[in-house]
């Protein structure tokens, strides 16, 4: 018996459902009417011979069947707005919503900067964007795409590196004017530290020189914190050093607020990527955003390397 071609409309209709976490949110976004939401979903589910999504009047979450099938779901609603851009004229004037993760810090403090470039060059394209630390999951969370600063781990996400961020031994002048300059990581177990929470390995700094290589050290820390932006008042007041990003002190190291501290060791850097869902296509309202972002973050006037 010939077997039937998928319900590839279904499928996509689930992706977006799942995406958007809402029957009618959906509907709206797809240009379809509720009922035909609801059904194409019953038909599928009815297909398949299981549940993929658990309905209350208040929720509405993925049952496992649902986590297990969502990856694939969304790739073939993405494939397909992306076959359809290239085919038709609409290639021209992108539109609809792109979901976009980012770090807080960063997010406010660089990215926020570069969108009202973006808003006035694509009036149709609305972006939904979501600032976190947490490392979201682009594919069952529903975005689109992520700036993740990090040292990246082998992973089945495509990756645009944008540039260099350095981690940087930083401390107020007042600070070491009273508690010494340390030229040794050794010497840091002996000052106040303000240390972030993330990372592999929190609390543990790690430098390298060219001549005595690698040394690792665990600082007496004085304040911990999951956002690297709260502990700057407390550099600034002399109240301990901090391993931070470039783009967090680079203003306060040219005006002298603070000073790097042992500048002939370097700690392992970072890079800022944009990470992507594994599909080479993408609509062109999700490949403006990436363009649009990377040609803005890697002029950023900290970054010491271009990607």
């Amino acid at each position: 018996m010939p077997r039937r071609l998928p319900d590839l409309e279904a499928w996509a209709i689930f992706a977006k459902v799942a995406e958007t976490g809402s029957f009618a949110r959906a509907a709206q976004e797809l240009g379809l009417a509720n009922p035909t939401v609801s059904k194409a979903i019953t038909r599928l589910e009815a297909r398949l011979g299981v549940a993929l999504l658990a309905r209350t009047s208040r929720q509405l979450t993925l049952t496992e069947g649902g986590r297990g099938v969502l990856e694939r779901a969304t790739r073939i609603l993405r494939e397909g707005e992306a076959a359809e851009d290239e085919a038709t004229e609409q290639s021209a004037a992108p539109r609809g919503r792109v979901r976009v993760s980012a770090p807080l810090s960063f997010g406010i403090g660089y990215m926020a900067a570069t969108l009202p470039g973006f808003l006035a060059a694509y009036p149709e394209v609305t972006l939904d964007i979501a600032l976190s630390d947490r490392h979201v999951d682009l594919i069952a969370e529903g975005f689109d795409l992520a700036l993740r600063i990090a040292r990246l781990e082998d992973s089945s996400l495509l990756a645009r590196r944008l540039c260099t961020v350095r981690l940087l031994p930083v401390a107020a002048p007042a600070y070491l004017d009273a508690h010494g300059r340390p030229s040794h990581p050794a010497e840091l177990r002996d000052h106040r530290a303000l240390a972030y929470t993330g990372g592999a390995s929190p609390g543990l700094w790690r430098f390298t020189h060219p001549q005595f290589g690698e040394e690792a050290v665990t600082p007496r820390v004085g304040l911990w914190t999951d956002n690297a932006d709260l502990l700057a008042p407390a550099l600034r007041a002399g109240a301990g050093l901090a391993l931070q990003p470039e783009f967090l002190v680079w203003r306060d190291l040219q005006e002298g607020a603070l000073e790097v501290v042992m500048p002939d060791w370097s700690a392992p850097p970072l890079a800022l990527y944009l990470l992507m869902p594994p599909s080479p296509l993408r609509p062109l309202r999700v490949q403006v955003v990436i363009d649009h972002l990377a040609q803005a973050l890697k002029e950023a006037p900290w970054s010491c390397e271009q990607g």
